[in-house]
């Protein structure tokens, strides 16, 4: 049996990962640690083999923000994540996972502009959000031994049930829009039970180095509220014709490329040795609406 520590108390990843886990209750003991008020430097690491961190600030609108908040996005998701780990290392923990994001290449590409990202895409933060990611793997990477092995997730758009970001925004418009524009563009997205499977496999296989988990296939948010739509019997009438429209919307608000922009990774990146792709996208979708 491996005993994991969560850092991250109560986050939406972090509650997910722990209850996918704990189906399997003969292999794995899970506990979990806060890190707002420091409690995680009251717990001795010395008794868990994997400490899996989803601690950070995500899902902010950072194109406009305060000198203070910048120099939290640093303290949360670099500094504080380097200590864990630094703490982990030296209470003999065999391994970090450390859940990063796409977000460390930049935004989305506008609407009508290709991105697919590969092994050879350098870094492009376009924020600081993402720029903090960047600082933190780095860090990561530089404690990484055979003794104390890192594992970096970078993740692109995680949606499951209840879970935060844009899919409840697509969720709802869905079930109340008679109409919505038809946009042709290419996301790679991840269901919260494929990454957990990843999760696991990352820790009974003790793997170390970079990886980029996602689903099999790309999505295109047309045809998502499509099939959210559908699965509640509403009728939607897909509008052609809407790019011109939202690319002027897009200089307006950034909300705009992150729905319809593009944003993928090449088609041979996610896939692992193992299949950890339990869902398809049209599965996990009928899977969260039920």
């Amino acid at each position: 049996m491996k005993n994991i520590l969560i850092t991250g108390a109560n986050s939406y990843i972090g509650v997910s990962v722990q209850r996918y886990l704990e189906n399997y209750s003969d292999d794995y003991n899970v506990k979990t640690v806060g890190t707002k008020n420091g409690e995680w430097e009251e717990v001795s690491f010395s008794s868990f083999d994997v400490v899996y961190h989803v601690a950070g600030i995500a899902h902010s609108d950072v194109g406009k923000v305060s000198e203070e908040l910048k120099s939290k996005y640093y303290a949360i998701n670099t500094d504080l994540t380097i200590s864990i780990a630094k703490k982990a290392k030296a209470e003999g923990v065999n391994q970090f996972i450390f859940m990063s994001s796409s977000i460390v290449y930049g935004d989305s590409a506008p609407i009508g502009k290709e991105k697919i990202i590969s092994k050879d895409t350098p870094y492009n933060p376009a924020n600081y959000y993402g720029d903090s990611k960047v600082h933190a793997e780095k860090g990561l990477l530089n404690l990484s031994d055979n003794s104390f092995k890192i594992v970096i997730l970078r993740c692109p758009m995680i949606y499951g049930k209840s879970s935060r970001g844009n899919f409840p925004i697509l969720e709802r418009m869905a079930l109340k829009l008679p109409i919505f524009p038809n946009i042709n563009n290419k996301r790679s997205m991840l269901y919260i039970k494929n990454l957990a499977e990843f999760v696991r496999l990352m820790i009974d296989n003790n793997e170390q180095g970079i990886f980029w988990p996602c689903n099999r296939e790309y999505s295109n948010t047309s045809e998502l509220v499509m099939m959210i739509a559908e699965y509640h019997n509403k009728k939607v009438i897909l509008i052609p014709y809407c790019q011109w429209i939202l690319k002027f919307g897009s200089y307006l608000t950034r909300y705009v490329n992150k729905a319809f922009g593009n944003l993928a990774y090449a088609p041979d990146l996610g896939d692992y040795k193992y299949d950890y792709r339990l869902y398809t996208l049209k599965q996990s979708i009928e899977e969260i609406e039920a």
